[in-house]
């Protein structure tokens, strides 16, 4: 059978030419290569690092002055939530957006500070059983919490994955409002997620003061930052996420 390929004409003095551009082609992209990889790799360092100091510091939070391994014995649920919300965590580190922004310093100062209250929380629901109620929360009070935990990961999680899977291949000059999937019913599915899975770890230990003020302080950090990403998307899609503002709940359908 016949090539469809053709020989490259020779030059003056009898040589190909055509046989250099493969060659030279992965030559400019094996030079373009490094200029992404170190961006790529600090992102995940740094995400790494964030997510690593988390969750030292909610091992170190929880054991309170016990034997950790005992403790964990003792408190199965306590350790399921851990596990899940580890991977939780590294997961999002894959599917979740970056900041090339900022100096990989100031952003890990930026995230760490951000989970400062979140950490206050992981502190407070042990310390309130341990201290006030004392022995383990009710089974069933537990396995919610569980249930609440794993709900919201594969909401939040969802979420990212089909915010980027709609928007792939779009440029600035060519954005796109997703609409579907979960941004059918609410507006901001990955806040919804994340509560549901903070507010789960109140009930691993069944903390109702904790709870409570979980729900109060995460009301009032989720308007503020709805609000501010509301008016972002406002400038940027106009009357058309205005109509889909009207359209649809921002947390939970039919309530809010």
């Amino acid at each position: 059978m016949a090539s469809d390929t053709k020989p490259d004409a020779p030059q003056s003095d009898g040589k190909a030419t055509g046989g250099l551009k493969p060659a030279t082609a992965m030559l400019a992209a094996a030079d373009a290569a490094p200029a992404e990889h170190p961006h790529f790799i600090q992102s995940l360092a740094l995400r790494f690092a964030e997510t690593a100091i988390f969750l030292l510091a909610v091992v170190g939070a929880i054991a309170l002055g016990l034997g950790i391994t005992a403790y964990f014995a003792e408190h199965s649920y306590v350790l399921a939530y851990l596990a899940a919300y580890a991977g939780f965590c590294f997961s999002d580190l894959i599917v979740r957006g970056n900041d090339e922004d900022r100096p990989a310093h100031e952003e890990l100062n930026r995230r760490i500070a951000a989970q400062l209250p979140l950490l206050a929380m992981f502190a407070a629901a042990p310390f309130e059983r341990t201290y006030v109620y004392g022995g383990s929360a009710p089974a069933f009070v537990s396995a919610l919490g569980l249930l609440l935990e794993l709900l919201g990961m594969w909401l939040a999680l969802g979420a990212r994955i089909q915010l980027g899977f709609f928007t792939s291949g779009r440029t600035a000059e060519h954005p796109v409002l997703v609409k579907r999937g979960f941004y059918r019913y609410i507006r901001h599915p990955i806040y919804a997620g994340t509560f549901l899975v903070t507010f789960g770890w109140t009930l691993i230990y069944g903390a109702p003061v904790t709870a409570v003020l979980t729900l109060i302080i995460g009301a009032i950090f989720a308007q503020r930052r709805m609000k501010s990403e509301e008016a972002a998307m406002r400038a940027r899609f106009g009357e058309e996420y205005e109509a889909y503002r009207r359209e649809t709940d921002a947390l939970i359908p039919a309530i809010w």
